[in-house]
């Protein structure tokens, strides 16, 4: 038997990585971050343990890498669904019910995601991370701003902001009224995304993620969220 070449060994690694990607978001949105080892991570995607620790350092930057995978392809998605739109206000009022809307839905792993952003290791630069910012980036400036370098840090603390509002644990605020006080800020028609009550709870509902983590390049190698 020949040996595979170097482009099947990469793709192997890439469904490799995916499958990991997955498990972690499951099982911390099943059992919690400190419930869910390493081992079950990786039992859980038919990987080898040591596998793990080639891809990840540890489990949290694991963890971390995961739910920004799942943020960003449930940020692609509410952008680019039917019927699909260029204007900046609908597309940042989608963006909000996105990301407000994973709260909603996935408590656990979005409380879970927020404790490990004030961890002592930190914020954590990967691939996933990069595109989420590349679509809010590409978002704020769909929407007209002069200073997207400083505009987008605004809507990314904002928003974070909202999400730990919602899932603190006896005081939570509902997402109603987080949602209509960011579409105050920015002058957003309460009609424009996808109000609660309506498609969104099918579009962030607890269904299958695997379509977060298919293992087809999708549009993880654009440079920003035009596709350039």
């Amino acid at each position: 038997m020949s040996p595979r070449s170097a482009s099947v060994n990469e793709e192997l690694r890439r469904r490799s990585r995916e499958r990991l990607l997955q498990a972690a978001v499951e099982l911390v949105d099943e059992r919690g971050f400190e419930a869910t080892t390493l081992g079950d991570i990786a039992d859980r995607a038919g990987s080898a343990r040591g596998l793990v620790s080639y891809y990840f350092p540890g489990k949290r930057q694991l963890v971390q890498s995961a739910v920004h995978r799942l943020m960003h392809r449930t940020l692609e998605e509410a952008l680019e669904r039917e019927p699909r739109t260029e204007d900046g206000r609908e597309r940042l009022a989608r963006a909000i019910d996105a990301i407000l809307g994973l709260a909603r839905e996935r408590p656990v792993l979005m409380r879970q995601h927020m404790a490990g952003l004030l961890h002592a290791e930190g914020f954590v630069q990967c691939p996933e991370q990069r595109r989420l910012s590349e679509l809010l980036g590409d978002t704020v400036a769909r929407c007209g701003s002069d200073d997207v370098a400083a505009d987008y840090p605004m809507l990314r603390a904002l928003l974070m902001g909202s999400v730990y509002a919602a899932l603190v644990p006896g005081v939570p605020m509902p997402v109603p009224v987080l949602r209509a006080e960011l579409f105050q800020r920015y002058g957003l028609d309460g009609e424009l995304g996808t109000p609660p009550g309506g498609e969104p709870d099918q579009e962030y509902g607890r269904g299958d993620l695997s379509r977060f983590f298919a293992t087809d390049e999708r549009t993880d190698e654009r440079t920003d969220g035009r596709g350039k």
